[in-house]
């Protein structure tokens, strides 16, 4: 963290700030409890590197961004990894005369009279920003072949076949506790959202699922297969001689970095038994809905519709495409101290101060239907029920919209407008969906293009052809005008910029880097709930819908493919029936 005073001269030196600016901001900071530096850059006043780069010349110390820098193996161990992450510092480059040391804190002179002494030199001293640091310290982990290779070297790690009273030893062999350990690092490192764990009948598979594809990350011997599964069972505290029936648990891993939970589900198969565990972050704060990706007209439909006091609001997609993260997004907007807010989830994955949440158990009958009717009796005005699967759940959530209070809820429809028909076939009355429903939002998860590698390029003859087969152009180009994204309908798709990332060391070769939502809200107005009444079919609503202006995913996508965001291959992967 800069020196407050050097980042106030700094600030005003370089016209950031003026005089009376600075007077009031400093106000400001003691109501919020920020800092100087996280309230430049939170009000986006000034981005990092050109503040870290002004206080440089400040100092007249040279600024250094070691973003992109691949740093020589022997330079970067010069500094333990420890010592560069505590103190934010990194050795880039050294010769007999010298060596240059790139720093967040240019007053830290206890660390760098240590690196004096350890390198018999005195160091040349570089401001760099932190998320260079942050770059860079990936740099110290190996890739995961060359960290495999070096453990199943080891002693211990090298037993097939494992007899029930060894299990309990095998499980704490240095070696497999390292493999493990290792295994979950990587994941985190690599932002995976789930590790699989699958034998076959001469090596264990290991793969990460990341930004929702599934990746082979290495294959290791059979004979670490026993031990591997012993370890995860004992971390999430199962049976481990139980090699029959599939077993659920759950641990948790907490460093002063990142605090993760792991769920895990064990299930026997032919040639063993297969982990799949799903990487929870506990740390990870809850998005906005304007991080989320909505465009401004259904950004506009959902804050109407979640200001309604009572009433349902539903988001559909499949497994894997985000429905939490949104409904959480939205119970944060609703968080307020005049509320009181019950869900009943499994799991639950995220925690959010002053919200009650509790986790369904079938095993002890601890069911949705269960729960919701309990969590009717603790006087809530806002209900989440993490899913709705049978008609019992459907009709309480329904009469609990009914009674006055606010209902969220997830479905598993392939739309937004197929959930409607889909809650009449669950025997719910078509009054009670046309008077309770106020919104449902569908949606899909789409990789971000890396914008490191980030490059544009225009459709083909042959594009444009294979493009029309699977959508109306020219009803998607006249929605496109409508929302402001082109001058003209008329103007035709192959004179349109499109992008891609052609793939670089950042995103690992893939293009992609993070995902974002593509979304349709519906909105259930007058129209809408007199064909629900009529029992009106699924395209009968969705023709409805549109003429009333709903923007659909493929839609939303392709204005996110127009603007940079994604690709075209990714839209049309994630909206295919």
């Amino acid at each position: 963290m800069l020196n407050q005073d050097y980042l106030t001269q700094a600030a005003l030196a370089n016209k950031i700030l003026t005089p009376a600016e600075l007077k009031k901001v400093k106000d400001e900071l003691k109501r919020d409890r920020l800092t100087l530096e996280e309230y430049l850059l939170k009000k986006h006043l000034v981005t990092e590197e050109v503040l870290y780069e002004t206080v440089a010349k400040h100092l007249n110390l040279p600024f250094i961004d070691l973003k992109n820098s691949v740093i020589r193996k022997d330079v970067l161990m010069a500094v333990p990894e420890p010592i560069a992450q505590a103190h934010q510092i990194i050795a880039f480059d050294q010769d007999q005369q010298k060596v240059k040391i790139a720093a967040t804190d240019p007053d830290d002179l206890q660390t760098f009279e240590f690196l004096e002494k350890k390198f018999n030199v005195k160091p040349e001293i570089f401001l760099t920003t932190p998320t260079s640091i942050r770059e860079v310290l990936k740099q110290y982990h190996k890739s995961l072949k060359a960290e495999f290779a070096e453990i199943t070297k080891k002693e211990g790690a090298d037993k097939e076949e494992v007899k029930g009273s060894e299990l309990q030893q095998l499980a704490e062999d240095l070696p497999v506790v390292r493999i493990v350990d290792t295994l979950l690092e990587y994941a985190i490192f690599e932002r995976a959202s789930d590790i699989h764990i699958e034998p076959t009948e001469t090596e264990v598979v290991v793969r990460y699922r990341i930004d929702g594809v599934l990746r082979d990350v290495m294959n290791l011997p059979k004979n670490v297969q026993a031990g591997l599964v012993a370890r995860i069972k004992i971390l999430s505290n199962l049976k481990l001689d139980e090699h029959r029936l599939p077993q659920d648990g759950r641990f948790k891993v907490k460093t002063n970095e990142y605090e993760v939970s792991f769920r895990v589900s064990i299930i026997p198969v032919f040639d063993g038994e297969k982990i799949v565990m799903r990487l929870l972050q506990e740390s990870s704060q809850i998005l906005t809905l304007e991080q989320l990706g909505f465009q401004p007209g259904p950004l506009g439909i959902v804050k109407r519709n979640i200001d309604k006091p009572h009433g349902m609001l539903l988001v559909t997609g499949p497994t894997g495409s985000g429905k939490t993260t949104t409904l959480y997004s939205v119970l944060n907007v609703l968080n307020t101290p005049d509320v009181n807010i019950c869900t009943v989830e499994d799991p639950v994955e995220y925690r959010m101060p002053r919200i009650n949440q509790s986790q369904v158990s079938p095993r002890i009958g601890f069911t949705f239907a269960g729960g919701l009717r309990a969590l009717l009796r603790q006087d809530p005005d806002i209900i989440m029920v993490g899913e709705i699967r049978d008609q019992e759940t459907a009709e309480i959530a329904i009469h609990a919209a009914m009674t006055g209070h606010l209902v969220l809820s997830t479905l598993h429809t392939n739309d937004a407008v197929g959930t409607l028909p889909r809650l009449l076939d669950m025997g719910v009355a078509p009054f009670l969906v046309a008077s309770t429903t106020n919104l449902i939002i569908a949606q899909r998860l789409v990789r971000k293009i890396c914008q490191n590698c980030i490059t544009s390029y225009q459709l083909t003859k042959k594009n444009i052809e294979d493009l029309s087969l699977q959508i109306d152009i020219k009803s998607l180009m006249k929605t496109m005008e409508r929302e402001g994204i082109v001058m003209s309908s008329d103007q035709g798709v192959e004179t349109l910029l499109f992008y891609r990332g052609k793939g670089c060391k950042q995103c690992g070769q893939e293009g992609y880097k993070g995902r974002l939502g593509i979304y349709e809200a519906f909105e259930i107005t007058k129209e809408i709930s007199e064909l629900i009444l009529n029992r009106a079919s699924a395209s009968e609503l969705r023709a409805v819908a549109l003429k009333q202006g709903m923007l659909t995913m493929l839609e939303d996508g392709f204005i996110k493919a127009k603007s940079g965001i994604t690709t075209l291959e990714e839209i049309l992967r994630v909206t295919k029936d």
